[in-house]
């Protein structure tokens, strides 16, 4: 497993998303103590996530001989926006396709509302030009719209569709308005980790299920918050140093080697038969 300090919670969403849901969303408590277990995360600390993940929605219990728990079906909807990001905004948007702005404005009163539209901009990978004006490659407008929407925020937003005139060198501009230092770090530390697990593996050899499946989960894990940060600017507007390139190609490698195994595995702890499902395509 990666030395990064993932939260069983996370890890448990990664095994949901990237396997359980395929296979029908749903898994009994037994066997998914054994696969975190592989994950080196003990029963108790299954139990205690599985708990919060209850409260918060994401999890349904439902006995199927056994004790076990399902997705969520109000849920489905923010893991295939998930995989949007994750698997298919790999490469950088194209300046031709313009900008989202989002506009905000809330009442003191609610100023409640006022942080949690700054957190979730922040999240879909706005960058923030000033209070209450944000930016996003236009490619984002259909994610920021949904997530929004779904979060009962729309009354307080705008969202534009727009181009950049003038007046200031835009590539500038842009540097001020995302945190490009901390967005690199998270990828220094991504490329850190698993650069030497792709050195070991490579396309086409035998890789035993159960470890391609203690490397993925983490992978996957730490990767899929990057998308997020990272609203993918035009290539134009970044730094000559931008280390998220060679990190997409280290994640696109590792995803064609790990996955199909890993989901192998999957089955085999759970008894699913092959043939049911399948794993998401990098496009």
């Amino acid at each position: 497993m990666s030395d990064s300090p993932l939260r069983p919670s996370s890890l448990i969403n990664t095994v949901y998303g990237a396997f359980l849901r395929p296979l029908g969303g749903w898994i009994s408590i037994a066997d998914l103590i054994v696969l975190m277990n592989e994950l080196d995360v003990d029963a108790p600390a299954v139990r205690s996530a599985i708990s919060r993940l209850k409260k918060r929605g994401i999890l349904e219990p439902e006995r199927r001989g056994v004790n076990g728990y399902r997705l969520s079906p109000a849920v489905h909807p923010v893991f295939d926006e998930g995989d949007r990001r994750i698997f298919g905004s790999l490469e950088p948007a194209d300046l031709a396709d313009g900008w989202v702005t989002a506009v905000f404005s809330v009442p003191e009163s609610e100023r409640a509302h006022r942080y949690q539209l700054r957190t979730r901009l922040t999240w879909l990978g706005f960058g923030n030009i000033t209070s209450g004006v944000w930016l996003a490659p236009g490619r984002l407008l259909d994610d920021a719209r949904a997530t929004l929407d779904r979060l009962g925020l729309s009354a307080y937003v705008h969202l534009f569709a727009s181009r950049y005139v003038a007046f200031s060198e835009l590539r500038a501009s842009v540097s001020t308005w995302w945190d490009f230092p901390a967005i690199q770090a998270q990828y220094a530390a991504f490329s850190d980790t698993y650069g030497p697990v792709s050195a070991r593996m490579t396309e086409g050899a035998e890789i035993d299920p159960e470890e391609a499946f203690r490397h993925y989960v983490p992978l996957l894990t730490q990767w899929r918050r990057l998308p997020y940060l990272d609203p993918g600017l035009p290539e134009e507007l970044l730094p000559e140093d931008w280390n998220a390139v060679e990190a997409r190609r280290l994640f696109q490698r590792l995803h064609a080697v790990l996955a199909e195994p890993s989901l192998r595995h999957v089955r085999t702890v759970t008894g699913d038969s092959p043939g049911t499902g399948s794993r998401p395509v990098l496009s």
